[in-house]
């Protein structure tokens, strides 16, 4: 391989080609794909999504990775170089929609999740790959310890599947935990009807911000107005007494919508 990968920047290089053929199955490309890859490495999932779309643009924060796509000379590859969770994309991205592919960095994972969120317009399609922990986060249903802020809004704004689950030995060097591989379809509308989108976030973060206090002390704590929280509980007909992990996407929507109204 003659390179020597940096534990700064997460990386692990997948080589299994059993699971890179899932990867590129999910992401259902064609002539006409406009293809996004996060962290593209040594750049495997790169060289089989360049004959099969249309353009690749990948963001790679390692400059010896970002010399060895430069010297591809590729005129269908795009680099961008810098950190994934800075770089503007909105500027480069400005022709959607776009397939996303990425094998992510798992130190920062859920910070690309966040990120993503807010760029969801951008893309039709997205195919990622998580430690399995943290993909289980996502896909999470109300009422176990998985489930969370991240859980709620991307089942808000994506259906989501699971394409394959990752043993350490796909990738070198092997990670000390088991990936997952998931799917992405954005929705035209949010799962439920969202009032403010602002608040909603702001409620459902609350929601979890002390997991172990009910759910009226966490709102409390996080900011919320205490007879606020007793009016929008009261007429959403939720419990104070429960925890933020008991509720369902419909609930977060109720409690917004009575929120907004004070």
């Amino acid at each position: 391989m003659n390179y020597q990968t940096k534990k700064r920047f997460g990386q692990h290089f997948l080589h299994d080609r059993t699971v890179i053929d899932k990867i590129i199955m999910a992401a259902q490309l064609d002539s006409q794909t406009q293809v996004v890859e996060i962290g593209p490495g040594l750049g495997i999932l790169t060289d089989e999504m360049l004959p099969r779309s249309a353009h690749v643009q990948v963001m790679e924060i390692d400059r010896d990775l970002i010399e060895r796509l430069l010297a591809r000379h590729e005129s269908r590859l795009t680099v961008h170089a810098g950190d994934v969770l800075k770089l503007p994309w909105r500027e480069f991205l400005s022709h959607p929609p776009y397939t996303l592919v990425a094998n992510l960095p798992y130190n920062i994972s859920s910070q690309i999740v966040f990120r993503l969120l807010e760029h969801r317009d951008l893309f039709q399609r997205m195919v990622l790959m998580f430690q399995r922990e943290v993909g289980e986060r996502l896909v999470a249903a109300p009422g176990g310890k998985d489930y969370g802020i991240l859980s709620v809004l991307t089942q808000l704004w994506f259906d989501m599947k699971t394409v394959t689950l990752v043993k350490p030995g796909a990738f070198n060097p092997p990670p000390k935990v088991d990936s997952i591989v998931l799917s992405f379809k954005p929705l035209t509308n949010p799962r439920v009807a969202v009032v403010d989108e602002t608040l909603f976030k702001r409620v459902v973060k609350g929601a979890f911000t002390q997991r172990r206090k009910t759910l009226r002390n966490s709102l409390l704590a996080s900011g919320f107005d205490g007879s606020d929280i007793d009016y929008a509980l009261e007429q959403a007909n939720v419990n104070p007494g429960c925890r933020g992990e008991t509720l369902s996407l419909q609930n977060f929507s109720d409690l917004t919508r009575f929120f907004s109204q004070k």
